[in-house]
């Protein structure tokens, strides 16, 4: 059995990235051997249509299982008509998922978790970097929303897909700080 998981990182201790069409990476791994290949995700910048060329290319590579934060509905479908379990709401290192995978831990998603072109980076987060004003207060700062925050529900959902994407997303977010809090402990305790 093969596991696919979105990675921002080449690497086991890697994070899981929470976009699947537009993530870095991705891990193939074998749960039981811990045996993995890194895949660079060649779609991560595509114009459009990203969701569906890395579903094709994930499902090319012989996968039965996707970990991710987030699956958008173009994604979804094609991983879904080719045979591939969808987990979404997974954060922390890839390891850990792998293990947390194993040990039942993930329920398969019964449909996306976002709405299309939610790893575009067109909402309201915080910018990662400079705008074009060189730092002095007039760059456009454009930065990378990681799809939480004010102006991102997509408009074409009905509440209980809605429901079920801010399940996810809260799931994530709670697995994201318990994974800071460790590592704020093991930081604190190598001092």
């Amino acid at each position: 059995m093969k596991i696919a998981v979105s990675a921002t990182a080449p690497g086991l201790d890697a994070e899981v990235d929470p976009r699947f069409g537009r993530c870095q990476y991705f891990i193939i791994i074998d749960p039981h051997s811990m045996e993995f290949e890194a895949l660079d995700n060649s779609n991560a910048m595509a114009s459009g249509g990203a969701g569906i060329s890395t579903a094709q290319m994930i499902a090319g590579k012989g996968v039965e299982i996707v970990l991710t934060g987030n699956c958008g509905p173009n994604a979804y479908q094609t991983l879904s008509a080719a045979g591939l379990q969808v987990i979404t709401g997974v954060a922390g290192r890839i390891r850990d998922a792998i293990e947390a995978y194993k040990a039942g831990k993930f329920q398969s998603s019964a449909q996306p978790s976002v709405g299309s072109h939610f790893g575009m980076g067109a909402g309201m987060g915080p910018g990662m970097g400079m705008g074009r004003g060189m730092g002095r207060g007039m760059g456009r700062g454009v930065g990378r929303d990681m799809g939480i925050g004010p102006g991102i529900m997509p408009q074409a959902m009905s509440s209980e897909q809605e429901i079920e994407m801010l399940k996810s997303q809260a799931q994530m977010l709670g697995q994201q700080l318990n994974e800071i809090q460790r590592r704020l402990e093991e930081l604190e305790k190598g001092r």
